[in-house]
């Protein structure tokens, strides 16, 4: 389904390329990058209610690994929210029994208000407010964003340098108003990775393309590289009876 408007897109094909998203389904084959999907699916089957049917939306779901792993055997009803047409018509293939939506989810999600069990949201973009919108009472967001050493090595061999930016900080800051960060864990993968995997790693980020024709990257056989993430998980804040804002308080 493509919920897409004109406003929603800065390209006649927005989101991730057919390219991104093929390397990203073959790396996730091979095994590089499951780990973190893994420890979120376990994580994500805990917060479950077992008797009752759930909805959990995912956000910028790419290639449908992740909730269509949540949602198989289970009476769970998946949503997977992303920009690119790519992207969800991947999933759709892949995972049928799950509803793949192309939408924008930076601005609004086509989800009922307090419709939603979790929200989960992988190495993709967040939305605070419409997270808490959508939420049940007491409902939970799931997010993995990269750690400081994830792809460390790819980095500095691409780029000559490796910056390590810690974006927990921030994040617990972007979610204080509606969330209580209620746990916080980080999984680490350590592989050793041939030429044509180290590439499709490139391919499958958003910054790997401006690098793909550089010397640097031809010179690239095989590397050990870190992958890595920190997994949050927030809990939606009651909101205070009567208030009609968007503020809430512990």
């Amino acid at each position: 389904m493509n919920l897409l408007q004109p406003q929603d897109r800065k390209s006649l094909d927005a989101g991730d390329s057919r390219e991104a998203v093929d390397a990203r389904s073959s790396l996730l084959d091979a095994g590089v990058g499951r780990a973190v999907l893994d420890a979120v699916a376990d994580r994500a089957t805990t917060l479950l209610d077992q008797n009752s049917p759930a909805v959990i939306a995912e956000l910028g779901s790419g290639t449908g690994d992740l909730l269509g792993t949540i949602a198989a055997g289970r009476s769970i009803r998946g949503v997977g929210l992303d920009l690119s047409i790519h992207a969800a018509s991947h999933a759709a293939r892949r995972f049928p029994s799950v509803a793949w939506v192309v939408a924008n989810a930076d601005r609004r999600l086509p989800l009922l208000d307090g419709s939603t069990a979790l929200v989960l949201s992988v190495h993709a973009r967040r939305n605070p407010s419409e997270c808490r919108r959508v939420l049940v009472e007491g409902g939970f967001l799931l997010i993995a964003i990269p750690s400081t050493d994830d792809l460390i090595e790819l980095r500095e061999e691409v780029q000559g340098t490796a910056v390590e930016h810690d974006r927990v900080p921030p994040l617990i800051d972007e979610h204080a108003e509606g969330f209580v960060l209620v746990n916080r864990t980080t999984c680490t993968q350590r592989l050793d990775l041939a030429r044509d995997q180290l590439l499709k790693l490139l391919r499958g980020t958003y910054r790997g393309e401006r690098f793909s024709e550089s010397t640097r990257v031809q010179a690239l056989d095989r590397l050990s590289v870190t992958l890595s993430s920190d997994i949050l998980l927030f809990k939606k804040i009651q909101a205070v009876a009567g208030d009609l804002s968007t503020s809430c308080t512990p």
